[in-house]
């Protein structure tokens, strides 16, 4: 190779590492924008988040009611499944409440359920709470107001009520506990896979869907049920009183649910009324002001941030924890 030629792809050389330093040039500074505007939009969220939680506190109607020296009922709404760590959790209930029963200006505190029901631990935790507060604070009427659905364990909570109101088609009741389960034994033997569960403990592997169900088994579930059971029929009996005839009315106690004027024949609910239409006629207050607990948009985004994040650790720690 000559000279001349050798020059030639020394300059090639350079000018395609020239054309690769400046490739890489380019996407650090891709990268490094493309963070940038994370963070920026990141701390926007977060101001926002602040910001309209100062707003909602600035506009809160309790705040306005205070002010003017009005009376107010206290309202805690149960809204959705009654589990741990949703909205409808014991622990947001319980703060909620102690916080509607403790206001002075309160005339009263009223339980809106729109519920299909949950755990019958977080509604008994609300229960007992309820008929705590109940004998702390006697001079303060609670009622309860059933709007769409109002059954299981969102009946369970507002059993604690003085007094239950619904809607004429409300859904009231289903005063019973489930277990759900599958079976998938002949899917597998069809597909040709066995289930190879290695266990300590005779009962460790209850309720495993890839073996057969055993009589035992069933037997030993429906007593748990039937136990469970007797804590919500207790409560209801509380909570309900003379009120309720089961011997005049069997199904009360089978899982069966009925509409508002149904379950008022049935003594599961005593009239028939909206939050606010209770709060006028019962508490004689014209305002209503919402005590449930309300997470504000940078709560909710924080949740739902943690909630991808911890996703993502409970997958890398699900082969040493199963």
């Amino acid at each position: 190779m000559n000279i001349e030629n050798q020059q030639a792809v020394d300059a090639l050389k350079e000018v395609a590492l020239a054309g690769i330093q400046e490739q890489r040039r380019s996407r650090r500074w891709n990268i490094f924008f493309k963070i940038a505007f994370i963070v920026i939009a990141l701390s926007f969220l977060l101001v926002m988040g602040g910001l309209l939680g100062s707003v909602a506190q600035l506009t809160n109607p309790k705040l306005g009611a205070m002010a003017e020296g009005k009376k107010y009922a206290a309202m805690v709404s149960i809204n959705g499944t009654i589990l741990d760590g949703e909205a409808a959790s014991a622990d947001n209930l319980i703060e909620a409440l102690q916080g509607a029963f403790a206001d002075e200006q309160a005339e009263g505190v009223i339980l809106r359920c729109n519920s299909p029901g949950g755990s019958p631990v977080q509604s008994n935790h609300v229960f007992t709470e309820i008929m705590r507060l109940r004998d702390k604070y006697p001079d303060k009427p609670v009622h309860a107001v059933a709007e769409d659905v109002c059954a299981s364990g969102g009946y369970y909570i507002i059993a604690a009520a003085q007094n239950i109101y619904a809607d004429k088609s409300s859904l009231v009741g289903s005063i019973g506990v489930r277990m759900d389960s599958f079976g998938f034994v002949e899917g597998m033997k069809k597909i040709g896979v066995e289930s190879r569960q290695i266990t300590a403990g005779e009962n460790k592997a209850l309720l495993d869907p890839f073996k057969p169900q055993k009589p035992e088994d069933v037997a030993y579930l429906e007593k748990l049920l039937e136990n469970t059971h007797q804590h919500f029929i207790d409560a209801v009996k509380q909570g309900r009183g003379d009120r309720i005839d089961v011997a005049a009315n069997p199904d009360l106690f089978t899982g069966l649910f009925w509409s508002g004027d149904q379950a008022k024949g049935l003594g599961l609910v005593d009239g028939f009324g909206s939050v606010r239409s209770i709060a006028r006629d019962e508490l004689n207050a014209d305002t209503v002001v919402d005590f449930t607990l309300q997470s504000d948009l940078l709560e909710r985004f924080s949740k739902r941030l943690g909630s991808h994040i911890g996703a993502g650790l409970t997958n890398l720690q699900n082969a040493v924890l199963r």
